[in-house]
């Protein structure tokens, strides 16, 4: 709970829930308070809709929510005008808003388009031209309002959430290196599927962690945070530290399937090479569990003794490919994680530091 409460993550979406309620009551007492519209529905629902997780995000929702929402508003009058309310008027509607939603700039609003026409449609104010332009002007306060308030009230800035989303997944790496060890030192069958599992999990990681930071650079556009600029250029280098975790995490399912494919139980393999070699990945998940940059040099630097002073011929034509591809494996994820290690933590500077 303490580590859950500690997330940025977490803080953020709880500030973007409690601006899009007061965006929806502000966008819903300024349509009825202020410029006196009756059955004021589309402002609230226009601004719920358009406070996006950047401000960016927020700006292009609304110009869409608003073309859409002028699409249903004039596909219901054309219907209604034609057919008056009735089922066909509703059907023809309604397909006018979903084709109208599948063209490439309105994709986003779906069905807003059908929605909105279905709505205006079936209240029976298709032929009532005054309320329609109520209802546009409705939606155009909601999503002003929307606006308004993700650009004004603590504009969202999501790099300390990818910051957050990258920096845990290096330590589940090394915790799983050290969790291979360990399995392959006890004398129970290895849980190579297991291994396998922790992998393909840590690539939803780490493809989450793309998408967290792609939001993260938008939210840096057009946001009006006197930090902005500074800590966006902090998260430069998040995309290599990325990458070079993809490669990891593909070493080490490339590894566990070479144990696994292997025709050697491991309790046969030469011991010469099997103890140097399992206490290396055991150091090795530790250093890149512990962010141990010296630590992840010093395994690179035995590594480099150990395959120098391996005996090809007392591994015989069976052990040495697995040895090989084992060697190369771990290489490998060293070289992919020392500068993972050097960014340790994986953060952006704080208020008081960008200030000094």
């Amino acid at each position: 709970m303490t580590d859950r409460l500690r997330d940025p993550v977490l803080w953020t979406s709880a500030l973007q829930i409690v601006k899009t309620a007061l965006a929806c009551v502000l966008a819903w007492a300024l349509a009825v308070h202020v410029f006196g519209i009756g059955q004021p529905f589309l402002a609230p629902w226009a601004a719920l809709l358009t406070v996006h997780a950047t401000v960016f995000g927020t700006v292009r929702r609304g110009a869409q929510q608003v073309a859409a929402t002028v699409v249903g508003v004039l596909v219901a009058s054309a219907a209604g005008h034609v057919f008056g309310v009735s089922a066909i008027a509703l059907g023809l509607a309604v397909l006018a808003g979903l084709l109208a939603g599948s063209v490439r700039g309105l994709r986003a609003e779906a069905t807003t388009a059908a929605a909105t026409a279905i709505v205006v449609l079936t209240t029976g104010y298709s032929d009532d031209g005054a309320v329609l332009a109520d209802r546009l002007l409705d939606t155009g306060i909601g999503v002003g309002v929307g606006m308004l308030v993700n650009l004004v009230v603590w504009p969202p800035l999501r790099d300390r959430g990818a910051a957050h989303q990258i920096d845990v997944i290096d330590d589940r790496i090394g915790a799983l290196l050290c969790d291979v060890a360990a399995e392959l030192r006890s004398a129970g069958e290895p849980d190579v599927d297991g291994w396998i599992a922790s992998t393909t999990e840590l690539d939803h990681e780490i493809d989450e962690a793309w998408r967290v930071l792609g939001q993260a650079r938008e939210s840096g556009r057009l946001n009006l945070r006197r930090a902005t600029h500074a800590r966006m250029r902090a998260t430069e280098d998040f995309g290599e530290v990325l990458r070079r975790l993809e490669q990891a995490v593909a070493e080490t399912r490339s590894m566990a399937r070479t144990i696994g494919l292997a025709r050697v139980p491991i309790d046969a393999w030469d011991r010469d090479f099997r103890e140097p070699w399992l206490a290396l990945l055991e150091r090795a998940g530790a250093a890149v569990r512990d962010a141990d940059a010296a630590g992840l040099t010093a395994v690179r630097s035995d590594l480099d003794e150990l395959v120098e002073s391996i005996d090809v011929t007392a591994l015989g034509h069976e052990q040495w490919p697995i040895g090989g591809a084992l060697l190369v494996n771990l290489r490998n994820i060293l070289e992919a994680l020392d500068v993972v290690a050097d960014a340790q933590p994986v953060q952006v500077p704080r208020p008081a530091t960008l200030r000094r």
